[in-house]
C-alpha cells in the first residue's frame, strides 16, 4: 500500500503529516510535482519530479498508483481516475473519495467550474486552517487503520 501525493498544490502541513505517519505508521508515500522538493526526513518518504505541463504529475500518479493505494489530491478529475484503478482518494480537507461519491464530485466541479467562467462565482476553497488539518489528519488515520487490517 502506498500513498501517493499530487504535491504540486498540497499544504505544508498535509505533507508535515504524512511524513509523521509514514515514520509512525510504516506505510510509503511519494510525492509527485513538476517542481523540486525537498526530501522530507523519512525514510518512507519518496519524492518523483516530473516534465512541467498540465496534469503531467496527475497522469503520473494515475498510471502508477494501484488497488488499494491512497491518492492526496485536490484533482477532482484526478480523483475519477485513480477510483477508476481502484484506489482511494482524500483531499487536503478530509473529505474522503470513492467509487460511491466521485462522479458526483465531478459534477458538482463541473458546475462550479461553468459559474466561474460566467462570472457568476469567484474565489477557491476556504482557507487552510487547523480544524481543515484535523479532518485531513482523522481521514488520513482512518484509512490507515482500514489498510493495516
Amino acid at each position: 500500500m502506498t500513498i501517493w501525493v499530487d504535491a504540486d498544490a498540497t499544504p505544508a502541513a498535509v505533507t508535515e503529516i504524512l511524513v509523521r505517519a509514514s515514520l509512525k505508521r510504516e506505510v510509503d508515500v511519494v510525492l509527485v510535482a513538476n517542481r523540486w522538493l525537498p526530501q522530507p526526513r523519512s525514510h518512507r518518504v519518496s519524492t518523483v519530479t516530473v516534465a512541467a505541463g498540465a496534469d503531467v504529475a496527475d497522469d503520473y500518479i494515475a498510471e502508477h498508483c494501484q488497488a488499494g493505494d491512497l491518492v492526496i489530491t485536490a484533482d477532482i478529475p484526478l480523483a475519477a481516475r485513480v477510483v477508476d484503478r481502484e484506489a482511494e482518494v482524500i483531499t487536503a480537507y478530509g473529505r474522503e473519495l470513492d467509487a460511491d461519491n466521485v462522479r458526483e464530485a465531478l459534477s458538482v466541479r463541473d458546475f462550479k467550474e461553468e459559474l466561474r467562467d460566467m462570472g457568476v462565482m469567484t474565489g477557491g476553497p476556504p482557507p487552510y486552517g487547523p480544524s481543515q488539518k484535523q479532518a485531513f489528519a482523522n481521514a488520513l488515520d482512518r484509512w490507515i487503520t482500514r489498510s493495516k487490517r
